[in-house]
């Protein structure tokens, strides 16, 4: 080699540096670093020249500005021949090789103490100007931002004649590039929830990494992969530990999200303890009991032709009465709950395909506030369907006045309505869903279907509750109701005809509550 390589180190991620830096030292570079870069691999006795060597200037307020410089980023914006002239003339040499990673801002944000003042300190500035210009001039020098590719790196040195080739320089720009527009949007995302208005931005930004590659999508003949935005929150899928079984697909991850939503909406207090059986994104069964199993045997009652190969989630512990009676009486793709007995998870090593998910702790950690659904072209923005109805929000519009435990079905029915496809249709009695109806066109056929699901499972309908998701724009729906014995129905209100619906209750004896706000579900 004619010239040593030059590579600048500065990374707040220290995996995997020193045997970086070493390799390079083997292969007879030159090292540039920055202060606690610098010190560790100094630690390891690994010579390396101090930014401000190179510069002539310190590095100042606290190490705000030590590689905004134009020897620094002279050498790395240099195209070789075509600007070696001006690089003699101004003392500046081609660094060859950048290895940055940045402040960790998001891992800052995510702690619970983190104040304002401390994430707008992790803000990085050197860091993503270093990758950004390494990145653009790439054709001379390649850029890393991930540990991972040292080694990658080093090869290339090795094989190449101290070189790394085009193709690899390349493919290293784009993943620098993205590694910054995430960066880039992580920041943009906090600062954009610390405004007291609501309205939507002109812009936004999404920051989203690989988390795995997937067999399939939806069908086999469609490409898939996860990715996440960053954050990791206890009691959610994206955080849960995967104890055993075959690899998650993609309707499984889409199905487990949909039942741990629900399951995390139920209440589990007062050792009440809620179960959700999820089928291509739909509850089919929904139940709260005092033990784990009860809540199961219940949810399960509602539908178990539907159970067959679902997904169940539970928003407690899972005990191994609970997981003897889910292998013995049913094949299931997915379980998720917030941990599980040492039992259970010997119970459940007897089906070793069975995806066992631990989710962690369900702290009420800050949810994502808005929805993305991506349209030809573009992206639907909408804030999470989040608010709680409680009592006090009920308004009784009937005759008929509910009594308390028709409330308390009411509310359960509503509590799991906001979850079913629309349109959507609930029967539920005595803390269990008795029939759910979900996905028709048509408002009375999901009723009608919830009500034959009913009489599939041999469960009475007589003195249940029915929630509906949207208003109901004829008084069909609560003949409907009558048929099949409901005593109250809880529905948002605000048809044109809510006189006639409201009419055909009185007439049938129902007690029918408004709650002023609907639940579609798309």
């Amino acid at each position: 080699m004619s010239k040593p390589i030059r590579v600048l180190i500065s990374v707040s991620d220290k995996i995997g540096v020193t045997e970086f830096g070493q390799a390079l030292v083997e292969l007879g570079a030159e090292i540039i670093s920055t202060g606690g870069t610098a010190r560790t691999l100094r630690g390891s006795g690994i010579n390396v020249i101090d930014v401000a060597e190179v510069t002539n200037f310190p590095e100042i307020m606290n190490g705000r500005v030590k590689t905004l410089h134009p020897a620094i980023h002279g050498g790395l914006l240099g195209r070789g021949d075509q600007d070696k002239e001006v690089m003699q003339k101004n003392n500046i040499q081609q660094i060859d090789i950048v290895a940055v990673n940045l402040y960790p801002f998001e891992t800052t944000i995510a702690q619970p103490d983190c104040d304002f003042a401390t994430a707008i300190e992790n803000i990085d500035i050197g860091g993503p100007t270093m990758i950004r210009a390494a990145a653009k001039n790439h054709a001379h020098v390649a850029v890393i931002v991930e540990p991972d590719d040292y080694a990658n790196v080093i090869t290339e040195l090795q094989n190449n004649s101290g070189h790394v080739s085009e193709k690899m320089r390349q493919e290293l720009a784009i993943k620098a590039f993205a590694h910054t527009a995430n960066y880039d949007a992580a920041i943009w995302g906090y600062l954009n929830a610390q405004k007291d208005d609501e309205e939507f931005p002109e812009d936004w930004s999404v920051a989203l990494k690989l988390r795995e590659t997937l067999r399939y999508g939806e069908n086999p003949h469609q490409e898939a992969a996860l990715y996440t935005n960053g954050t990791s929150v206890p009691g959610t899928l994206i955080a849960a530990k995967q104890l055993q079984g075959k690899a998650l697909s993609f309707n499984n991850i889409a199905d487990a999200n949909a039942a741990l939503e629900c399951a995390k909406s139920l209440t589990n207090s007062d050792n009440i303890v809620g179960c959700v059986i999820v089928k291509h994104a739909n509850p089919c069964g929904v139940a709260l009991a005092t033990t784990p199993l009860n809540a199961y045997r219940k949810a399960y009652e509602c539908d178990p032709t539907s159970a067959f190969g679902g997904i169940i989630a539970f928003n407690a512990l899972l005990d191994d009465a609970t997981a003897t009676e889910i292998v013995a009486n049913q094949f299931v793709e997915v379980i998720i709950a917030p941990g599980f007995s040492d039992e259970a998870v010997e119970t459940f090593s007897s089906k070793p395909n069975v995806r066992v998910l631990d989710c962690g702790e369900i702290s009420g950690g800050t949810p994502d506030e808005h929805v993305l659904q991506q349209v030809e072209g573009g992206m639907l923005v909408q804030r999470k369907d989040i608010t709680i109805v409680s009592r006090a929000d009920l308004k009784v519009v009937t005759e008929r006045q509910p009594t308390e435990q028709e409330i308390t079905d009411a509310l359960l029915a509503w509590k799991v309505v906001r979850y079913v496809k629309s349109n959507a249709i609930v029967y539920s009695k005595d803390s269990a869903t008795l029939g759910i109806g979900a996905g028709q066109m048509s408002r009375i056929m999901s009723a009608e279907i919830a009500g034959q699901k009913a009489a599939e499972a041999k469960l009475t309908l007589d003195g249940a509750a029915m929630a509906s998701d949207a208003f109901f724009p004829f008084r069909d729906g609560i003949d409907v109701a009558a048929k099949f014995g409901i005593k109250v129905v809880i529905q948002p209100g605000g048809s044109m005809r809510d006189n006639e619906v409201i009419a055909a209750a009185n007439e049938h004896g129902i007690a029918m509550l408004f709650t002023g706000m609907r639940h579609f579900r798309h």
